[in-house]
C-alpha cells in the first residue's frame, strides 16, 4: 500500500488556574511558542485559543510522537505563563462577549462580514490532513468516506457545557459552528473539476477569497494535496486524538484500495448523513444513527464496530491496528463529553470539570 501521510492540529484552551475561566494569553503564548516551534503553533481570532499542528507524519507512531511534543511543548510554555492548557471543544462555562480578539487584519475582515457570528465562535476542534495523490483521487475518496463522519465525530463528542448550562448534547461545538455559511456535510461532486468551479464561483462573486474559507466537515484543501477531516471535537487524551486520526487515515486507504480494484462505495445523499450527525451531536455513542443499507436505526456502538471491521484489511499494511483499536476504550470508558458529564453529575462544580480536562489534557503527555 501507498503511503497515506497525516497532518494534526489542535486547538486548545489557556485557562487561568485560580478561576478556571478562559484567559486571553495577549499573544506571549504564541510568540514564545514559535521560537521553538515556529509555525507549529499560531494564534486563533480569540485570544483565549491556541493551536498547534504537526509537521508532515509519514504514519501513525510519527504522529503520536508531534501530538505528544506538541502538548508538552504548549503545556510548558503555558505554566511559564501562569496559564493551563484544555483541551475541549467548548469551555464549560466562559462567556463568548468577554474575551479579546487576536488583532490580526484577517480576522478583523471575519467579523466586519460575520458581526456576533464570528465573535461567539469561541469553540475548539481537531483538524486531521491526510495526504492524496491527487485532486481528481481526493475527490472520489472524499465523496465516499462523508458516509462515516458522523461515525467519527460520535467517538469525538466533548463539548456538553456551553455559557455554564448543560446543553444537552454531546457535542454542542458543532451547533455553534454550524451558525457559520458553508459548514456540515458536503455535497457529492461528480469530478474535482467541478468542486473547483464552484470555489471559483464563489471567488468571483464575492462570497470567499480562496477556498480556506469552505469550512465543511471534510474538504480537499485548497493548497494542499490533502482530504482535511474538520468535523471532530479536539478529544482530551492524545490516544483519542491518535485513534481518530488513525481511522480516518484507515479510510481513505480503504476506499482508494477499492476503487483500484473497481469496487465502488455506494455514495449516500448529503440531507441523509446529515441526518446522522445530528444525532451523533445529540446522543454521541449512546444514541442510534440510520444504517441507510438497512434503513433502520442501529446502535451507534454497533455502527461503530462495523466501521472497524471495514477498514481491518488495512490497518496493518499502515501500521496502526493498535492506535485503532483505541476505539473499544472510548467505547467503554465514554467520550469526553460522557466524562464531563459525570464529573458534572458527581460534584455539580463546573469548575471541577475544568479541572478535570486539564487533568485529562496532559495523560500520557508528562
Amino acid at each position: 500500500m501507498r503511503e497515506f501521510t497525516l497532518g494534526i492540529e489542535e486547538e486548545f484552551q489557556t485557562i487561568d488556574p485560580v478561576t478556571r475561566e478562559l484567559r486571553s494569553h495577549m499573544s506571549k503564548l504564541v510568540d514564545g511558542g514559535q521560537i521553538v516551534l515556529q509555525e507549529r503553533v499560531k494564534a486563533e481570532m480569540h485570544q483565549a485559543v491556541v493551536e498547534v499542528g504537526t509537521n508532515i507524519c509519514h504514519n501513525i507512531h510519527e504522529a503520536r510522537q508531534e501530538v505528544t511534543f506538541l502538548r508538552r511543548e504548549i503545556m510548558e510554555m503555558a505554566d511559564k505563563q501562569n496559564l493551563l492548557i484544555a483541551s475541549a471543544g467548548t469551555h464549560p462555562f466562559s462567556d463568548w462577549q468577554a474575551q479579546l480578539i487576536t488583532p490580526n487584519e484577517r480576522y478583523d475582515r471575519l467579523i466586519e462580514e460575520m458581526r456576533d457570528v464570528a465573535r461567539s465562535n469561541l469553540i475548539f476542534g481537531m483538524h486531521v490532513h491526510v495526504g492524496i495523490a491527487s485532486r481528481n483521487e481526493g475527490i472520489k475518496i472524499m465523496n465516499a468516506v462523508r458516509y462515516f463522519l458522523p461515525h467519527i465525530y460520535a467517538l469525538s463528542t466533548n463539548s456538553p457545557f456551553w455559557c455554564g448550562r448543560n446543553t444537552g448534547f454531546k457535542s454542542y461545538r458543532s451547533k455553534v459552528f454550524d451558525k457559520f455559511p458553508r459548514t456540515g456535510i458536503p455535497d457529492y461532486f461528480s469530478s474535482a473539476t467541478e468542486y473547483d468551479e464552484y470555489i471559483a464561483l464563489l471567488v468571483k462573486t464575492g462570497c470567499i477569497d480562496n477556498g480556506k474559507k469552505i469550512w465543511w466537515d471534510i474538504r480537499l484543501h485548497p493548497f494542499f494535496d490533502t482530504i482535511e477531516f474538520r468535523i471532530c471535537d479536539v478529544p482530551m487524551r492524545v490516544d483519542e486524538t491518535i485513534c481518530l486520526a488513525a481511522i480516518m487515515q484507515a479510510l481513505v486507504a480503504k476506499i482508494y484500495k477499492l476503487q483500484h480494484q473497481n469496487l465502488n462505495f455506494q455514495p449516500y445523499r448529503r440531507v441523509l448523513i446529515a441526518e446522522n450527525k445530528w444525532r451523533a451531536a445529540r446522543y454521541g455513542i449512546e444514541g442510534k444513527l440510520i444504517d441507510f443499507g438497512k434503513q433502520e436505526e442501529v446502535p451507534t456502538h454497533d455502527l461503530i464496530m462495523e466501521l472497524l471491521d471495514f477498514i481491518d484489511d488495512v490497518v496493518d499494511d499502515l501500521g496502526s491496528r493498535h492506535e485503532c483499536q483505541y476505539v473499544e476504550q472510548i467505547l467503554k470508558n465514554g467520550t469526553g463529553a460522557d466524562r464531563q458529564l459525570a464529573v458534572f453529575n458527581e460534584t455539580h462544580d463546573l469548575k471541577a470539570v475544568v479541572d478535570y480536562i486539564v487533568q485529562e489534557t496532559s495523560f500520557g503527555v508528562r
